[in-house]
C-alpha cells in the first residue's frame, strides 16, 4: 500500500515536470471507456449534400394559324399578286345536282355573285398551288380593284348599309379552295355581322372558319377540290350548318 502510494507521487512530480517543461502529455483513455464514445464517421460539417436538380418549365406555345389560312380577302393590300390581271378570269362553278331553293341570311345573291373558279387550280395539282404556304399571295388581286368593286356591288345588292366597312369583298370561292381571283362574278361585298333567325352568326368571319375547314380536308385527302368548291359555294350556309 506504502509503495503504490509512493509511485502515485512520483507519478504525479513527472507529469507536473512535463507540463512545466511544455511538453505533449497523452492521455489513453481505458478500453472500456473508449469504447463507450464511438468516433461519428460523418458530421454536418463534412457532410456534402448532393444538389437536387431544378426542372426547367418549357412552355409549348400554341403555333399561330398560318396567315394563308385565314381568309384572302381580311389580309389583302394594295400590292397585286404575280398574274393579277383586272377582269373576268375565271370558270363557271361547278354545281351540285341538289339544288336549294331557300336564300339564307349570309348567302349571296347567285344571279349577280353565282361564283367562279379558277382554271390554273386542278385536283393534280393542289400540293403546287392552293396548299403551298402563301401561294394565294401570289395570285390575290390589289385592294384597289376589290375596293372599287366592293362600292359597285353594294349598290347592286340594295344593301340600306352603305359603309364599305360594314362588308368584306369576298371571294365566293376563296383563293385558298382555288376560286377565281379577279372575276366578278366570284367578288362580292358579303356583310361581317349577319345572323340567321335562331342567331347563329352567318357572315364573313363565320365563312373565313368554315374555308379554312375545307382547304385543310382537300389538303389532307378527305375531300375533292371539286366538293369544296361546291360546299362553299351559293349556299354555304346551308353547307356550314347542315340545313337541307
Amino acid at each position: 500500500m506504502r509503495t503504490d502510494n509512493r509511485m502515485r507521487l512520483i507519478a504525479s512530480l513527472l507529469l507536473a515536470a512535463a507540463v512545466a517543461a511544455g511538453c505533449d502529455v497523452t492521455i489513453t483513455p481505458s478500453p472500456s471507456r473508449a469504447a463507450s464514445s464511438p468516433t461519428p464517421t460523418a458530421t454536418a460539417a463534412t457532410a456534402t449534400a448532393t444538389p437536387t436538380p431544378t426542372p426547367t418549365a418549357t412552355a409549348t406555345a400554341t403555333p399561330s394559324p398560318d396567315p394563308t389560312d385565314a381568309e384572302d380577302e381580311s389580309v389583302a393590300t394594295d400590292a397585286p399578286g404575280a398574274s393579277f390581271t383586272a377582269g373576268p378570269s375565271g370558270a363557271p362553278v361547278a354545281r351540285s345536282s341538289s339544288s336549294r331553293a331557300i336564300r339564307l341570311p349570309g348567302e349571296p345573291d347567285p344571279t349577280l355573285t353565282p361564283g367562279a373558279v379558277n382554271p390554273g387550280v386542278t385536283q393534280a395539282n393542289i400540293h403546287s398551288t392552293i396548299c403551298v404556304s402563301g401561294w394565294t399571295a401570289t395570285i390575290r388581286p390589289p385592294s384597289s380593284y376589290t375596293n372599287k368593286l366592293k362600292a359597285q356591288q353594294i349598290v347592286q345588292y340594295g344593301y340600306a348599309d352603305k359603309s364599305p366597312s360594314s362588308y368584306e369583298e369576298d371571294h365566293l370561292i376563296s383563293l385558298q379552295l382555288g376560286g377565281a381571283p379577279t372575276d366578278p362574278r366570284n367578288l362580292w361585298p358579303e356583310p361581317y355581322t349577319i345572323s340567321l333567325s335562331n342567331g347563329q352568326p352567318a357572315g364573313a368571319r363565320t365563312k373565313d372558319v368554315f374555308e379554312t375547314a375545307l382547304k385543310k380536308k382537300v389538303c389532307a385527302g378527305t375531300m375533292t377540290l371539286v366538293e369544296a368548291q361546291r360546299e362553299i359555294g351559293v349556299h354555304w350556309v346551308h353547307a356550314y350548318y347542315a340545313i337541307a
